[in-house]
């Protein structure tokens, strides 16, 4: 919402100061001999004209006309594990990226993020509750974290043509006592500055671990 209106004022700031352009270019432009009558009616077709586009623009803007060509995706995890050794469990992880928008979208880098649910003592249990719920440190829980996988890629490596999929494949091993994670994915957007709020796509999903089934 505040994005939008800092859009509007924009165009709106951006319209008065075309007209004002426009009103000192056409009367220093138009020959002295034109009438105050018709020099007056050229301004104002021309002031129409700004009218009319800046208008459609505001309304593109409100309605969001142009939503549909910014790129987004959507991220589906697939995960399987299987004991190794006598103490630890691989787990791997495939994260399906779809590209729902009508643009393309370049994936510049990303991030596998795993974290611990369970087991945990009461004591962390709290310590978590009261971060969020009593202290509001933080809008969610924040697990401890097992590991942590990062992904980067070259100008044009990894592009996700509209329509279509990329799947990316991270392994971790941890320890068999574990027994719930998290697991977090995040891609970047790179067709936005790092300052803005829409930096890129996230997706977790909790998974319980039981070796043996």
């Amino acid at each position: 919402m505040k994005n939008r209106f800092a859009s509007i004022v924009c165009f709106a700031l951006a319209a008065l100061l075309l007209v004002s352009l426009a009103f000192a270019v056409l009367d220093w432009t138009l020959p002295s001999s034109v009438s105050f009558k018709d020099r007056a009616g050229i301004i104002q077709a021309v002031v129409t004209a700004l009218a009319i586009i800046f208008g459609g623009l505001l309304a593109a803007v409100k309605w969001e006309v142009f939503r549909d060509f910014e790129p987004h995706l959507t991220i589906d995890h697939v995960i399987n594990r299987r004991p190794i050794g006598e103490s630890y469990v691989h787990i791997d992880v495939t994260a399906t990226l779809h590209n729902n928008s009508k643009v393309k979208v370049e994936l510049r880098d990303g991030f596998f993020l795993l974290q611990q649910i369970a087991p945990m003592s009461d004591r962390e249990v709290e310590l978590l509750y009261d971060a969020v719920f009593v202290h509001r440190d933080y809008d969610d829980f924040q697990w401890p974290s097992l590991d942590e996988v990062e992904r980067r890629w070259e100008r044009d490596e990894c592009v996700v043509e509209p329509g279509g999929t990329h799947q990316e494949l991270c392994e971790f091993i941890i320890a068999s006592d574990i027994e719930t994670v998290m697991l977090y994915t995040f891609f970047t957007n790179s067709g936005y500055p790092k300052s803005s709020q829409t930096r890129g796509w996230k997706a977790a999903t909790v998974y319980d671990i039981i070796v043996g089934e």
